[in-house]
C-alpha cells in the first residue's frame, strides 16, 4: 500500500492558482509556467489549479518563481495556494524527495522587488498547543519586518515578493518542527493591486 500514517510523510505539497487580472490571462499564466524550472518537483496542472509536490525548499522555490513571473506582467496578479505536509491521506507517489537542496529558481532578478501584500493562516493539526505555534510564527514575521497586522481568520504580510515568500516559507518550515502531525498553510498573495492597502 502507498498510504502513509498521519505525520510520517515529509512530502510537501501545494495546490495553487494564479489569477492575472487581464484578458491576456492565459498567456501570462502559461508563460509563467514555462519560465520556471520545475525539474525538482512533481507538477500537474488541470483546468482549475496546479499541484506541486516534493521537498519543501523546492515547492516554495517553484511557487514563488511562478508568481514572480506572472506578477512581472505588471497587471494585478493574485496567488492563492494551500501548502500541506503530513496529510494522512497522502501517498508516496508523485514526489521528488531524493533531489538535493540546490534551488533552481533562486535568482528571480528584479521580480524579487515587486511589492506584495499577503494574508496567510497556519493550521497545526494534531497539536493541543496550536495557538502557541501560530503566535510564534507571527512573532517571527514581526522580527523579519513583514508582519502587517491581524485580520479576521488570517495574518497579514507586506513587503517585497522575496521577503513575503521568505516569511511564508519560514513560518511553514518552523511550524513543521512543532508537535503537529499534519500542517496546513493557506496563502493569498497580491501584487499591483489598484486598491490602497488597508490599515491593520
Amino acid at each position: 500500500m502507498n498510504e502513509l500514517v498521519c505525520g510520517t510523510s515529509r512530502i510537501v505539497g501545494c495546490r495553487f492558482s494564479v489569477f492575472p487580472m487581464t484578458d491576456r490571462f492565459v498567456e501570462v499564466i502559461t508563460e509563467a509556467l514555462r519560465s520556471v524550472d520545475t525539474e525538482k518537483v512533481w507538477i500537474q496542472t488541470d483546468d482549475v489549479s496546479t499541484c506541486i509536490r516534493g521537498r519543501a525548499e523546492h515547492v516554495f522555490d517553484v511557487t514563488r518563481a511562478i508568481f514572480a513571473h506572472a506578477a512581472a506582467s505588471g497587471v494585478h496578479t493574485v496567488f492563492n495556494g494551500t501548502y500541506s505536509i503530513g496529510c494522512p491521506g497522502d501517498t508516496v507517489a508523485d514526489a521528488y524527495m531524493d533531489e538535493d537542496s540546490t534551488r533552481l529558481n533562486h535568482d528571480i532578478g528584479e521580480r524579487a522587488d515587486i511589492e506584495t501584500a499577503c494574508q496567510f493562516a497556519l493550521y497545526p493539526m494534531g497539536n493541543a498547543n496550536y495557538m502557541d505555534v501560530i503566535y510564534a510564527e507571527v512573532d517571527r514575521a514581526k522580527t523579519a519586518g513583514t508582519f502587517g497586522g491581524s485580520v479576521h481568520y488570517a495574518s497579514r504580510l507586506d513587503g517585497s515578493l522575496s521577503r513575503v515568500f521568505g516569511s511564508l516559507e519560514d513560518a511553514f518550515q518552523h511550524a513543521i518542527q512543532s508537535d503537529s502531525s499534519h500542517l496546513v498553510m493557506t496563502a493569498v498573495v497580491s501584487a499591483h493591486s489598484p486598491s490602497p492597502k488597508a490599515k491593520a
